[in-house]
């Protein structure tokens, strides 16, 4: 990476990108595709748009089941008790009756396996008391974690004027799943369960991803009527992991076929590469009365950014800094930012800092500096001091 700097207020690094990635034309009404290694949105499509998400906001009421696992609210062995209301739920469930008690364990692979209706009812009543206050409480939580536009009526996905979520925030969901709850993340890429025997024709997940080697290992699918076919995916391969979430297809096997076209193009499409480390400086900053006359500027941690597997050996970039930066100056110091466009990507931001110390200048650096001010003043004539 090749930098040539200006040096004025700001300094100004250019080198160039002469491609956009090739652009994935996704059939689905809406998209988001997250590198979750890198944070760097590949590709989005009415992301912002609150939609109903059926069986995919299941995802929050797992969320807050996790969180009381995790400050001991609840645990695995625990057993719920099962209402008349939640047995009584339709659409897909694990056929529970009010004489169960099933466990927290059993519910979550109920939730995530069977899409169990029940099983939510049964989570949001054992943690809430009612289905109404834990939907309150699913709403102030997904505020809480960054979803902005998300608003839960029910615990179930269950169709409801008032369960809306956009696809960002449901990337977002996944994305804390993910990266908060690593043992309970294995859940999702469980593939069959049957609750004392009672669904065999319920008993297999419906992550059509799982198991064709693709490194698919999450996360929920959601149908109703209203939303159509949509999926929250994750998969990983090698030490990058991608999550998307598609909606508004109109059968399962397009959810499918775009699901799969969606991990592979998000693997086979994009590489990862450190474009900057942070003993090498990629710029000099001009410094004000100082012992040195520049200082090097050091990315902070090394910079990797995903890039165009075709075309990832040139990207935009711009250093900017106030300056002359006033000495003195310590290694570490943060002076400047460095801002790269990937050309089709996000613009990504990443601060740069002092690769060195320097002093302050003696009298000697202070007698240069005044003179070369007065002559620059000089030389500029008496347009300048007016």
């Amino acid at each position: 990476m090749r930098f040539f700097p200006r040096f004025l207020a700001a300094a100004l690094l250019i080198c160039h990108l002469p491609l956009a990635a090739a652009a994935f034309d996704t059939t689905a009404k809406a998209a988001i595709v997250l590198d979750q290694t890198t944070g760097t949105v590949l590709l989005e499509k009415n992301a912002d748009e609150p939609l109903p998400p059926a069986s995919m906001s299941k995802l929050m009421t797992l969320y807050m089941l996790f969180d009381a696992l995790r400050d001991g609210r609840v645990s695995l062995g625990e057993q719920f008790s099962v209402s008349t209301k939640a047995k009584n739920m339709g659409g897909s469930t694990m056929f529970l009756n009010e004489l169960d008690r099933p466990t927290a364990d059993e519910l979550i692979q109920g939730i995530i396996v069977s899409s169990g209706n029940d099983a939510t009812v049964v989570v949001a009543e054992g943690l809430a008391g009612s289905e109404e206050a834990f939907a309150e409480q699913m709403t102030a939580m997904a505020k809480k974690i960054g979803m902005t536009q998300s608003t839960f009526a029910n615990a179930s996905g269950w169709p409801h004027p008032y369960q809306r979520m956009s696809l960002r925030d449901l990337a977002i969901l996944a994305q804390h799943l993910v990266e908060e709850f690593p043992e309970f993340y294995q859940y999702f890429k469980q593939s069959e369960f049957d609750y004392k025997n009672r669904s065999p024709a319920n008993r297999f997940n419906r992550n059509p991803l799982l198991g064709l080697g693709i490194g698919a290992d999450g996360l929920k699918t959601g149908h109703t009527q209203e939303a159509g076919y949509g999926l929250v995916g994750s998969a990983k391969q090698g030490d990058r992991r991608v999550i998307f979430v598609i909606s508004g297809l109109d059968t399962q096997e397009a959810r499918t076929q775009e699901a799969e076209a969606i991990v592979n193009w998000s693997f086979r499409h994009f590489v990862e590469k450190t474009v900057a480390t942070h003993d090498a400086p990629v710029a000099q900053a001009e410094v004000w009365m100082g012992a040195e006359q520049t200082v090097g500027l050091v990315p902070a941690e090394d910079i990797k950014l995903l890039l165009p597997a075709l075309n990832d050996e040139k990207v935009t970039a711009e250093v900017v800094y106030q300056g002359p930066v006033n000495a003195p100056i310590t290694k570490g110091d943060r002076l400047a930012e460095l801002v790269i466009t990937p050309e089709g990507l996000p613009e990504i931001r990443r601060p740069l800092v002092a690769a060195q110390d320097v002093a302050a200048g003696g009298f000697t650096v202070k007698v240069r500096t005044a003179a070369e001010h007065l002559i620059a003043r000089f030389l500029a004539g008496p347009a300048e001091a007016m």
